[in-house]
Order: C-alpha cells, then structure tokens, then sequence
C-alpha cells in the first residue's frame, strides 16, 4: 500500500438518508482542499429501497462498541512481536493501525464537542501534505502497547460516550463535508473493520463475520459514484443491482436492471473498503456498469487506493 492507501479511510464520503437522491461528492484530503464537489445522482442507479432507511443511534453505537470489542479481542493478548507484525499496509505495524485509530477517536471526539476547535485542527492536518498521516503515527512509536491499547480503549470510550449524546441528526464536521452524526458512526464503524481487517491478515486471525457488515454495505452501494467521480471518469447511469447475502442468511437487495453484483455480504465489504480482491471473491458480476463499478469501488473519500493484489491473504471465515 501508498501512503494514500493507508490514509484513504477516513476520508469519508456523505451518506446521509437525507441525501438520498444523490451523494455529495466533497473531500478535503491531505495533499490540498476540496478537489471535488458535485452531488451526483445515485437514484438513477439504484433507486430507492427500505433497506437504506437509517437504523437507529443507539444500535449504530452498539454495533460500533461491539465491532472494537472484536478489534481489542485480538490485540489485548499480544506481546511486543505481535504489537510489531507487519500489516497489508506497507510499513505499518499493528500497533500503526491502532494508534492511528486511536488518534482519529480523538479528532472524532473533538468534532462532536468543539467543531471550532476540530475545523482549527483540521486546517493544520491539511496544512501538513499527504504525509501527515504517516507522521501522526511515526510521532506515536515511541509509545509502548501498553500505553497504545489504553490509549485506544479510552479515546473510543470518550468517542461513544459523546456521540451518544448527539441526536442522530446533528451535523457534525470532519474532513470532508459536514455529515449526521448517524453517518459519523457510521464511517468510524467502517474504519474500525477495515483497519481490524489490516490487524487480522497480519495476525492470522480468522474473523466471523457479523450482520454489522450491513452498515458497511450501505456505505459502499451510496459511495457508488465516488469511485468514478475521484478517477475523473464519467458516472455511468445504467442501473445496478446489488444483491447479497448477510452472514445470518438474511437476503440483502437494492436496485433494478440487468446489471447486477451478486453474492457474500463479506465480499462486496472487502471489494469496497479494498481490503480484498475481486478475483478473490464469490462475488458473481453481469453486465458492463456493474464490472465497471467494482473495478473503481471504494466507501472511503480521498484519492485511490491500489487496494490489495489477487492471491491476498483473507483472514475471514464465511459463514
């Protein structure tokens, strides 16, 4: 991975229900200000369907809670040779990918209580290049695991706290556009997986996949148009239908048309976070737009990423 891949994360693209005729195409990313922003239409695409309805705060939150205690499940027990495994993510360690969690807690926490503050904070970070990220966690090696495991467990302890006590309609800023606090929790949920996805390859940890993936599907089929949009190519408007399958069997589908992506909840996940290949995948692909799609996806805001190489290693158990 580039410095971008291991950025590209929390770059995230708007996904609010209100948005729903369209997704707000605006990033600030490291390298400079807003590169694009456009709304562009995902109606054509999809349509509309109930299973975009937004689910409520407090099941956001539990579904985030659980999703970290999964994530502190495989690094609580490790010594200082598991704490410095080399993760997919060139040159970052376990530990990386948790203080690098753990840093951005912080911001989330300062968004939610002092947006002011958080908008002075976030000029500064953008201020620094596209090496900022990559400095952030350099700057936190000198921590022990100890002192990193206690740092994350009490910046995401602070993070929920906070965020449970927002309305899930409440705008919030981050380092793209303003965006609900329900998509806020949303994005931290996504980051928490995909990272833990990074932590799990590098341990060799085999993941049971939960029906918290349907949060993370949601934001994939919504960022639909960002993949094309960050290429600068144009938005195909041929319709797509997603079909998958949630890891309690429950049948997830979305949209019309001839075009259609079908198969593991888990594997459409891995494509749009790249954290796994296609060609790795059980995921079935008919028709130009949709192999067009998954060739560009990604449910994180910022530039591409060049995501992970056929033959990857995949550390998830399907169900």
């Amino acid at each position: 991975m580039t410095s971008t891949d291991k950025q590209r994360i929390h770059w995230h693209v708007t996904n609010d229900t209100s948005n729903m005729p369209g997704v707000q195409v605006r990033v600030h990313s490291v390298d400079g200000p807003s590169i694009c922003s456009r709304r562009i239409s995902s109606r054509k695409t999809f349509g509309y369907s109930p299973i975009m309805a937004a689910v409520s705060m407090p099941e956001l939150l539990a579904d985030l809670r659980a999703e970290t205690g999964e994530l502190l499940a495989m690094v609580r027990p490790l010594d200082d040779t598991g704490w410095a495994a080399p993760t997919p993510a060139e040159g970052w360690a376990v530990r990386d990918q948790v203080s690098h969690l753990a840093w951005f807690d912080d911001a989330a926490t300062t968004a939610v209580a002092d947006p002011d503050a958080f908008r002075e904070s976030r000029a500064a970070l953008l201020a620094r290049g596209d090496g900022a990220v990559d400095e952030l966690v350099a700057a936190d090696r000198s921590l022990t695991p100890a002192q990193v495991l206690e740092w994350f467990d009490a910046a995401r302890g602070r993070m929920t706290t906070a965020l449970g006590e927002v309305d899930a309609r409440a705008r919030l800023p981050w380092y793209g556009p303003d965006m609900s606090a329900a998509s806020f929790v949303t994005a931290r949920l996504m980051e928490t997986w995909a990272h833990g996805q990074d932590v799990a390859d590098a341990l060799g940890v085999t993941r049971v996949p939960t029906t918290r993936l349907r949060h993370i599907a949601r934001l994939g089929v919504m960022a639909f148009p960002y993949g094309f949009a960050m290429r600068g190519l144009p938005v195909p408007e041929h319709p797509v239908r997603v079909e998958l399958t949630a890891p309690d069997e429950t049948e997830w589908a979305l949209g019309e048309g001839d075009d259609v992506i079908r198969g593991p909840m888990l594997d459409f996940c891995l494509v749009v976070t790249q954290r796994g290949h296609l060609a790795d995948t059980a995921l079935q692909v008919r028709g130009d737009t949709a192999h067009a799609w998954m060739s560009v996806a990604q449910a994180f805001a910022g530039p591409p990423g060049k995501g992970r190489s056929p033959g990857g290693r995949r550390s998830i158990r399907p169900v």
